[in-house]
């Protein structure tokens, strides 16, 4: 790259010669040009080499740009999380690797073991001081607003604690394993089955759509009445749906924050228009007798912290973000992949209805949330991992608050930033074989790992029936042991102390869900003029030139034809 970018400087100059050919030489000008084309050149030259010399004898090989010091800036700006992916998969041989940039260092952490020693590392490697900054450009939050944030963010036991300390102990309380958790699980898989049973009334002939949109309308909805009530302001007006998923996918253009109201319009306008409809949410105190206890905890303890209420209604879009985002898109990998491949949709049906009771002379259908969630359904909870393995190229990142030897080995300077590179992990052959990079169904069916301290459980080691024309003869999964790959190697909900809070609640949501579009739906290929028989829904490549801050979406829409199979009313209990 770096003789191409030399090639081309010179060209560019040297057309502009020729292009002057037929006029007189102008010696001075000559003169002046050769020399400034020559200190160009040399400080081109001197800051590629600055930027190769390490901070320290021991800190991680270093990846220089093709323009130094803003190169990968640059590149991650325009490709999104490819990026980095590529130069990790391009430097397999590199555990760690520094990419050089203005004032600061990133480091790279592509091994799975190193992932564990950063997580373990919490007090030196810490996501928590990025926090206040991110929320403030993400959010639009006021000065005030992340001062407040800013107080004893990361405090030790007996310590004074602030609004993050809070918070996190709160959350934590309700979605951590427990009856808390059962009971909003259970709420949210009754919320999307009403609007399931909702769909089914009002469609009696079969319809084309998105399928991701389609997916998107149920979650979005679903979620914004489970949590805010019948008065949250989304379910009342359609445009903020479009505005919140505007926001969404304009979330790296906030993290810039240049003139975001120029530069960002759409997911700023969109964030801003459901602020507002928040804050007039709380301020008429609809919360208080409509909303869920844990946002209804989260406004108190905000309040109690100093918030106003229209800062308040900012935090609330972060966390309909949270509750939403991964759920949506996951949901509709899980429904691809299995919609995509016959015998594996047959297998996954096979389960459910072991999970399915009738009721009522044969008018409504009872799912059983315990027996979906509790590997019952072996096969419909390793077509999740695996989609979350395939669909993740999360980062995890951290700050390095001061000069550490990681692993006793590498040095990371004070200041630099640490991400551990979930997308090269899960993309790498030497973890997961040499299929990679391609959907395998049976990955995650016959493990031996009890778990891998990253949120999920690899074992599934059930002999259910429906599954036994998934499982390999040879006992390893699509011609990997998955039982022998490093605990941290699987990233779908980061690690260590940034371990997402939620995960085992949007397992259960997302498993629920999927379970009741695989009973009560048939999706076709939707190409006009093509007989359908035969014909298979394709799943597309994943968009990965994002910022990848949640699952990835899809490269472009799948159209498919929704058909009412089984029309009787779904419960879950």
């Amino acid at each position: 790259m770096l003789d191409q970018f030399n090639s081309t400087f010179l060209r560019y100059f040297d057309d502009g010669i020729v292009g002057d050919a037929a006029a007189p030489a102008a010696p001075g000008g000559t003169v002046l040009f050769t020399s400034v084309l020559a200190i160009t050149l040399s400080l081109y030259a001197l800051l590629y080499h600055l930027q190769k010399q390490p901070s320290h004898p021991d800190e991680p090989p270093i990846i220089p740009s093709t323009i130094p010091f803003i190169g990968h800036l640059l590149g991650m700006a325009v490709e999104g999380g490819r990026y980095i992916k590529n130069i990790g998969l391009r430097n397999r041989d590199k555990p760690i690797f520094t990419l050089p940039v203005l004032k600061s260092r990133i480091y790279i952490v592509t091994d799975p073991s190193l992932a564990a020693a950063v997580q373990r590392a919490s007090k030196a490697l810490s996501f928590t001081p990025l926090i206040p900054d991110i929320t403030k450009r993400v959010l639009g939050l006021d000065t005030a607003t992340v001062d407040i944030v800013r107080q004893h963010l990361d405090p030790e036991p007996g310590e004074r604690r602030g609004f993050l300390a809070d918070m996190h102990d709160m959350v934590y309380s309700y979605l951590g394993p427990g009856e808390a958790l059962n009971e909003l699980s259970l709420g949210a898989a009754q919320e999307l089955a009403a609007q399931v049973n909702a769909y089914v009334t009002k469609h009696s002939t079969p319809e084309t759509v998105s399928l991701l949109h389609w997916v998107r309308h149920f979650v979005t909805i679903g979620t914004a009445e489970f949590l805010y009530g019948p008065e949250n302001p989304i379910s009342k007006d359609q445009r903020l749906e479009e505005a919140f998923w505007d926001f969404d996918h304009g979330l790296g253009s906030l993290l810039m924050n240049i003139l975001p109201s120029v530069t960002a319009r759409k997911p700023y306008y969109g964030r801003e228009a459901l602020a507002a409809a928040l804050t007039k949410y709380l301020e008429q105190e609809k919360h208080k007798s409509s909303a869920s206890k844990i946002v209804k905890n989260r406004v108190e303890i905000a309040l109690r912290h100093g918030w106003t209420l229209q800062a308040a209604s900012r935090s609330e879009v972060s966390f309909l973000f949270a509750g939403i985002v991964n759920t949506a898109t996951t949901t509709f990998w899980v429904v691809l992949q299995i919609f995509a491949r016959e015998r594996l949709l047959e297998a996954v049906r096979r389960e459910l209805l072991e999970a399915v009771t009738v009721k009522g002379s044969d008018s409504v259908r009872v799912l059983s949330l315990e027996r979906v969630k509790n590997g019952s359904c072996p096969a419909l909870t390793a077509v999740f991992r695996e989609c979350l393995r395939v669909g993740s190229d999360n980062y995890s990142t951290r700050l390095v608050k001061t000069d550490t030897v990681l692993a006793g080995k590498w040095f990371l300077q004070k200041d630099s930033v640490v991400q551990i590179a979930g997308g090269v992990m899960h993309a790498d052959p030497r973890i997961w074989g040499q299929d990679a990079n391609e959907f395998n169904e049976r990955r995650f069916l016959k493990t031996e790992t009890n778990g891998n301290g990253n949120g999920i459980s690899m074992k599934s080691t059930s002999t259910n029936s429906s599954t036994s024309s998934l499982n390999s003869s040879n006992g390893t999964i699509g011609g990997n042991n998955v039982s022998g790959v490093h605990p941290a190697a699987f990233r779908a909900f980061g690690g260590g102390k940034t371990l997402c809070p939620g995960r085992h609640f949007a397992t259960n949501e997302i498993l629920a869900f999927v379970a009741m579009i695989v009973l009560t739906f048939d999706l076709e290929p939707a190409e006009s003029g093509k007989q359908r028989g035969g014909e298979k829904i394709r799943a597309p490549a994943k968009e990965d030139g994002v910022l990848p801050v949640h699952i990835l979406e899809p490269k472009e829409d799948v159209m498919v034809r929704v058909v009412v199979r089984d029309g009787r009313r779904i419960e879950v209990v």
